[in-house]
């Protein structure tokens, strides 16, 4: 059976595991930032674990299109008193950063694996996680957060997404990550159009990406809206729709807003499957 590597824990993949966000921002896309409320962020989080997250994955620092960056200093601000609570509840912990600094300081508050919008790009990130035994994500970006939507380009996006995080699997193991630690992202929104994001959906069911495991993470996201016409508050029933549709093609991680609906969806998914087998 195949599992994951994440510090203290193994996870295994005999069902997609459902990965809760928990935004720690004041500029969240999704309008669920909780920047300046420790409190309401550490329910929340207890509130995404209790529906039944797998995983609780805390970011401090907005990625949305046309984003300015946020400091080191301001991103550790906003996550340590998250981590200090977090970390102890026995569920896996995931930070949101693209940071070396934040990453070593996360780890050493016990976070459990590291989701990297960068895909680990620089070697000193890849040195910030090396010695540490958390899962990292590797997540494939065209361009950066402040104009990576402006017009995007691709001759193949399945290829060369494809293509690229082949080259960051191969720069992690090079630099002594050891495969079972790594879970790779297509990066949905993060410079593409539509037409990229659902060439890449359809993708995920084929065999372009080196038997890792894939996280699909388009809850809330713009594709949605353009598909449904439908604003970011109303995108609950498409976000469940996409995150089973991911499963259904392989998807070993979903991250989501909306963990109970998604985890219903996919226990309706998984006792037909379980007959299906019968």
């Amino acid at each position: 059976m195949r599992e994951i590597h994440c510090g203290r824990y193994r996870l295994t993949l005999d069902r997609p595991l459902v990965m809760g966000i928990v935004n720690l921002t004041p500029d969240s896309f999704s309008g669920d930032g909780l920047a300046h409320n420790t409190r309401l962020a550490i329910e929340h989080a207890r509130q995404q674990y209790q529906a039944g997250a797998d995983i609780l994955d805390i970011g401090a620092e907005s990625t949305r299109p046309g984003i300015a960056a946020t400091s080191e200093q301001e991103e550790l601000r906003r996550l340590l008193p998250v981590l200090q609570e977090v970390c102890g509840w026995g569920v896996p912990v995931s930070v949101d950063t693209y940071k070396p600094g934040v990453m070593r300081v996360a780890l050493a508050a016990g976070v459990s694996m590291i989701n990297d919008i960068s895909g680990l790009r620089s070697a000193e990130a890849r040195a910030a996680v090396v010695d540490s035994d958390c899962a990292v994500c590797l997540m494939h970006m065209q361009g950066e957060p402040a104009t990576m939507q402006d017009a995007p380009v691709y001759e193949d996006v399945v290829r060369e997404v494809s293509t690229w995080l082949q080259q960051a699997t191969e720069a992690c193991v090079a630099s002594g990550i050891a495969r079972g630690r790594l879970v790779l992202d297509p990066g949905f929104g993060f410079g593409k159009d539509l037409g990229h994001n659902l060439a890449l959906f359809r993708a995920l069911s084929g065999d372009l990406w080196q038997g890792l495991p894939l996280l699909v993470g388009v809850s809330r996201k713009r594709m949605l809206g353009e598909i449904t016409g439908r604003p970011v508050t109303e995108r609950v029933y498409a976000s469940v729709a996409a995150a089973l549709l991911a499963a259904q093609r392989g998807a070993a991680i979903l991250r989501v807003h909306d963990v109970a609906a998604t985890c219903d969806a996919l226990k309706v998914w998984q006792a037909v499957k379980e007959g299906e087998r019968a």
